[in-house]
């Protein structure tokens, strides 16, 4: 069910955001659109609404609807407001019904008086993402596409706009029709060999079909694989860095932020919190923690901040661990931290500004990291060697492997969810041709396969779906 009302209602909500601002937009849609509209809404050059030309902007005056008045005796009426009103004709608008957008000043009292007119003249509230859930019923979007939508909206990098546009284009539903209609013409053949089974009548070959399904297995694969990136994407890495107290931890948090965001001094423990800030590195948003520095105390306070780096650590993307450069005797003790065992680590040697050239260079000569990797020199009082850092980070994080090209990355769990199913029933269907089952236990998981796909795009869906996936937009949209 699309709603309480129906699709056959005419719906109305504000669509810009709450709160003070030049412009405030009411969207109006619905097979009544310019019936309703006409109730309240006065054209300045005198045209009757009903007549106006779709598309184009036409300054109004927007009043207090009164069912009981003609169009004509509107003109004796006090605006509410002046505005602009655009009427997009069904079937070339957002939502493909009739749409009528009114952009008046974005006073949330002056947009509260406009609604309050499209209810009395006939119009229903929108539900959250109705506008967008008419457009998928309507044929307008795929469930993919409307799903990007609701991904530009909460994007919050250029590279998840720039995924999330892709989609909203349809790079997705092309990649999964394509793939679908690959296995729906294989079960075509399989099912048809079935029916002719008696007539020993082959319409696809064994070795064929298992090439399509180990080749549609390796596309599902390479989208599974990039769902690290896209999860990085829509929500952020999460960047921890620690170590023990007074190595420069809050001075190299200042130093990837380009700020003085968190206090600095030669007092060991002045960070007894979580310190956590916001940083765009190549297009893509990275949530750095500062914590607390890391040693036996008895002062509740600081043990109790310890505790939260411990929390913090097992929610990191990304550890960097910050080590003393001039006093590497501290830096075994470090690893034996249980925390630090597993997990994403990048080791940053600090204070190299203190050292000489050559015992700089000595210092992957004296230092192995646990997995054999090296460790990085760095200053945060020069500044020295944090370049080098920051591409380490991007590429620990996953950043480069989404290459611009990329037409398909996953960022919706959904489809992960999806892809994941499917690529079980090609894995199953793959193990029935190499046992010798019977083609019709194949069929089974190859329609599965098709089906699961299928629910990306919307060709398959339920209405439990459509409401959790379009509850999530705002109402306006």
């Amino acid at each position: 069910m699309l709603n309480a009302g129906g699709s056959g209602d005419t719906i109305c909500a504000v669509a810009t955001p709450v709160g003070e601002g030049g412009i405030g937009i009411i969207r109006i849609s619905g097979p009544e659109t310019l019936s309703i509209a006409s109730r309240f809404i006065r054209i300045r050059s005198g045209i009757p609404l009903c007549t106006i030309e779709s598309h184009r902007l036409h300054l109004a005056d927007i009043l207090r609807a009164d069912v009981s008045l003609t169009e004509a005796s509107l003109r004796f009426q006090t605006p509410i407001d002046e505005a602009l009103v655009v009427y997009m004709k069904a079937p070339r608008s957002y939502t493909a019904e009739d749409v009528l957008e009114i952009h008046a000043h974005g006073s949330q009292t002056v947009l509260a008086m406009i609604s309050e007119s499209c209810l009395q003249a006939g119009c229903r509230l929108a539900t959250p993402g109705e506008f967008t859930k008419r457009a998928f019923l309507n044929g307008r979007l795929d469930l993919s596409q409307a799903e990007g939508v609701l991904a530009t909206i909460k994007a919050t990098s250029e590279q998840s706009v720039a995924i999330a546009q892709r989609h909203l284009r349809g790079d997705l539903k092309q990649a999964v029709d394509q793939l679908r209609s690959r296995l729906l013409a294989m079960l075509a053949h399989l099912e048809a060999g079935i029916d002719f089974v008696e007539e020993d009548i082959e319409f696809v070959g064994r070795d064929e079909l298992k090439k399509v399904l180990r080749e549609t297995a390796d596309v599902v694969d390479a989208a599974l694989n990039s769902s690290r990136t896209g999860r990085v994407l829509r929500e952020g890495a999460r960047v921890v860095i620690v170590g023990r107290p007074n190595v420069g931890k809050s001075s190299l948090l200042n130093r990837l932020l380009g700020d003085s965001r968190a206090i600095v001094t030669d007092t060991p423990g002045t960070t007894r919190d979580l310190i956590e800030e916001t940083v765009h590195f190549d297009g893509a948003t990275l949530s750095l923690v500062d914590t607390a520095g890391l040693r036996e105390t008895t002062d509740a306070i600081e043990r109790e901040g310890i505790r939260r780096t411990e929390e913090a650590v097992r929610d990191a993307d990304l550890l960097i661990i910050v080590i003393d450069a001039t006093d590497l005797a501290q830096a075994a003790p470090t690893f034996d931290i249980p925390m630090f065992d597993r997990g994403n680590v990048v080791v940053a040697l600090n204070k190299i500004d203190l050292l000489t050239p050559s015992q700089i260079a000595d210092l992957s000569d004296h230092f192995s990291l646990p997995d054999g990797g090296a460790p990085l020199p760095i200053s945060t009082v020069t500044g020295e060697g944090l370049k080098a850092l920051r591409e380490v980070i991007k590429d620990r994080v996953g950043l480069r492997s989404l290459e611009p090209s990329q037409s398909v990355t996953i960022t919706n769990i959904r489809h992960q969810e999806i892809l994941l199913r499917c690529r079980e029933y090609l894995a199953k269907a793959l193990d029935s041709i190499e046992s010798g089952t019977h083609p019709e236990c194949v069929a089974v998981d190859l329609r599965g396969a098709a089906d699961t796909l299928g629910e990306i795009t919307g060709v398959i869906t339920s209405d439990e779906v459509l409401h959790r996936i379009f509850s999530q937009f705002c109402i306006g949209k």
